[in-house]
């Protein structure tokens, strides 16, 4: 991309992003970052990434905005965005979790091109999976670009309808937090059975991982794979027996509603701001 690529915070995910485009050959001086941490802007000065403090003098130079901000400060970001952004018409790409691509456009003057992603964790070790949604005024070409900043750093999926950003954000936003409590607990059986912290752990973490490149990688679905790998009156039956006993379907199920339920009430409050 020759295209100037702007973020507007310098955190975690912001720098994964960079990280990613960096890696993948993205010029650094068509990267850009501005957050009111000069120790956050350091490192990526270092590689030649134009820096600054001032969001106004980043919004004047970039072709795409990253909005990398807690969505509890958003808004009182953006207003004063306003006319640069209407002036230069950015695409607009929001990280920010469960604030709705309206209020966005509302806060920055409207008739803008936004798209909403919601990326997860493990985009920091470059393994993320992000779900995104355009407004309509994103086309084809806008698409494609920001599904690339994305895809630095994992997959990216489109969602037609914005509500399913909250059903993205149940699935794969909170994802990982799901699987390190599967780990969690796994560890803390295996202790019980005898094994020591160390051994447990790292049996459980390398389990995890080979199951998932399994599963990635397989002519076949997750349940056929463990059909596959559950033999008739084994050990792998009866474990996985007493998991429905404890119905730990109906308890994911349970879990996903919550959290979807938990983005919609978040768009409601934070998005509803003046």
């Amino acid at each position: 991309m020759t295209i100037t690529i702007g973020f507007i915070g310098a955190g975690n995910m912001a720098g994964a992003l960079a990280g990613g485009l960096l890696a993948r050959g993205h010029a650094p001086e068509r990267l850009a970052l501005s957050d009111t941490s000069e120790q956050q802007l350091q490192a990526f000065r270092s590689q030649g990434v134009w820096t600054t403090q001032d969001n106004q003098a980043l919004a004047a130079r970039a072709d795409v905005l990253v909005l990398a901000v807690k969505p509890q400060v958003l808004k009182d970001v953006l207003k004063p965005l306003a006319g640069i952004v209407q002036a230069r018409r950015p695409l607009i790409v929001s990280i920010a979790a469960g604030i709705p691509a309206a209020s966005i456009e509302r806060w920055l003057g409207g008739n803008l091109a936004i798209v909403r992603a919601m990326p997860n964790t493990p985009a920091l070790v470059q393994a993320g999976a992000t779900g995104l949604y355009a407004n309509p005024r994103v086309d084809e070409t806008l698409r494609a670009r920001a599904a690339e900043i994305l895809g630095a750093v994992g997959i990216t999926v489109w969602v037609e309808d914005e509500a399913l950003i909250d059903s993205v954000t149940a699935v794969s936003g909170s994802g990982p937090a799901y699987f390190f409590y599967v780990m969690e607990a796994m560890v803390a059986a295996g202790r019980s059975l005898g094994l020591d912290e160390a051994t447990a752990r790292s049996l459980t973490l390398q389990t995890a991982l080979g199951a998932a490149q399994m599963a990635i990688t397989a002519d076949a679905g997750p349940e056929e794979l463990r059909r596959r790998v559950t033999s008739p009156g084994g050990t792998t039956e009866r474990a996985i027996a007493a998991l429905d006993a404890g119905k730990v379907r109906e308890a994911f199920a349970n879990a996903l509603q919550a959290c979807a339920a938990r983005g919609a009430e978040l768009a409601d409050v934070l998005g509803g701001q003046d």
